[in-house]
């Protein structure tokens, strides 16, 4: 077997069967729920809301507090962002891609340092140690809440901040044992990077755009 399928695989050896399981139903569910957003499909929240659920107990089950806050933020999140992207006025839909105002930026930084100040009081909290590995998920916490809310307001620029948030993952993943997932953040990385793109075309050639 090649090297690179030893380093996902190498993990799960000796992992309970229900936890791999589990693992794998989170790993299917979360690369169709990127998928549907890069097409701007509904979908992307019952699909994505599964894949969070999942992916709050097996954080929690393994004491990684700061990954566990930032999915059940997820969770909580795509409840928000399925009412959001479903309203509607007549058959139009009211939420359409557009980009982030400066109140917004302004928002979304505050949201992503209060989010960061959170996770870190909630390790003090519990009493965990908090490892180097442990400053990395609080810090793309951060980012991926932010970018979730983005999201929901199918603001562009959440897309970037998935891409970078997705980035540190893989590696911080894999050390962590979660071989799995860290490719399933690989996937994500690349499908964010076309999902910009297809959502930029989309704007660029919306009616608003275009008469300006």
């Amino acid at each position: 077997m090649s090297p690179i399928f030893d380093f996902f695989l190498d993990a799960y050896r000796g992992k309970e069967t229900y936890i791999v399981i589990l693992e794998a139903i989170v790993f299917v569910s979360g690369i169709l729920s990127v998928w549907f957003a890069k097409h701007e499909n509904i979908w992307v929240y019952p699909t994505g809301l599964l894949a969070t659920v999942i992916t709050v107990y097996l954080f929690l089950k393994d004491g990684l507090l700061g990954d566990m806050m930032m999915n059940f933020y997820w969770s909580a999140m795509s409840i928000y962002g399925w009412w959001n992207w479903s309203r509607k006025k007549g058959n139009r839909t009211i939420v359409k891609i557009s980009r982030t105002t400066a109140r917004e930026k302004w928002i979304g930084l505050g949201l992503f340092l209060a989010t960061m100040g959170f996770n870190y009081l909630v390790y003090r909290l519990f009493g965990y140690e908090i490892l180097t590995s442990n400053y990395i998920d609080i810090f793309t916490s951060g980012l991926f809440f932010t970018a979730m809310w983005y999201m929901a307001l199918k603001k562009l620029e959440n897309w970037t901040l998935w891409i970078i948030a997705d980035v540190i993952t893989v590696p911080l993943y894999a050390y962590r044992g979660w071989g799995m997932l860290s490719f399933q953040y690989l996937i994500f990385t690349v499908l964010a990077i076309q999902a910009y793109a297809a959502w930029k075309r989309s704007l660029s050639n919306s009616p608003q755009t275009l008469l300006r």
